[in-house]
């Protein structure tokens, strides 16, 4: 059973991801709204949420930035299907959730102002590719914005529970960023005790 729930923080699937989803959605506001600080929104600008989980990010940004269209993917179909009835009276006007992969995301070359990963990239099979994918359809000048609860890979109390996460230094997903072709800012620290050792990279491209 233990095993079971855990697995659903990864990918979220029947009853208990609902479950997940909702507590998601609460569970991590503080730390989105922490996340976006100093951050410019242009106006109608076109965002993807990659990893959106239950779309309560979304539904924020939708809300505060009434001329902006945000998109979401994940790679549960629980989570689509919550995240599209969390954002449905913005579906088809200013907003599309569907599933698919960071390694490969369906949009043209340089067509997205700022592209968020919240809580999600320990769960990416293919770093490199993936971020080389959000290179592409980034607009030169786009904004890549990662955020983690979890920032040290010492800390084995996620990872030895939820099958295939892997948690990141900042310092080496600066140096991936980079490689894809980024300009990472240094990585900026949250300073409440949320999380262990949470932080934040913001990417230029």
């Amino acid at each position: 059973m233990l095993h079971t729930l855990f697995q659903n923080f990864r990918t979220p699937t029947g009853r208990l991801g609902k479950v997940i989803l909702f507590a998601m959605n609460r569970g991590h506001r503080p730390f989105w709204n922490w996340s976006w600080t100093d951050i410019p929104i242009p106006d109608h600008a076109h965002m993807l949420d990659i990893g959106c989980g239950a779309g309560g990010n979304i539904h924020t940004l939708l809300r505060q930035y009434p001329s902006v269209t945000v998109d979401g993917i994940d790679i549960s179909e629980a989570s689509v299907a919550y995240s599209q009835k969390t954002n449905a009276a913005y579906l088809g006007s200013r907003c599309t959730i569907r599933l698919g992969t960071a390694e490969q995301l369906p949009y043209e070359d340089n067509a997205l102002d700022i592209i968020t990963a919240f809580e999600t990239i320990y769960f990416w099979p293919d770093l490199p590719r993936a971020f080389a994918e959000i290179y592409r359809i980034l607009k030169s000048g786009g904004t890549f914005l990662i955020a983690c609860e979890a920032g040290d890979p010492a800390d084995t109390t996620w990872t030895k529970r939820i099958d295939g996460m892997v948690v990141y230094a900042p310092e080496e997903l600066s140096r991936a960023l980079q490689q894809a072709g980024f300009t990472p800012a240094m990585p900026q620290w949250h300073t409440k005790g949320l999380g262990t050792k949470p932080f934040r990279i913001i990417a230029k491209k």
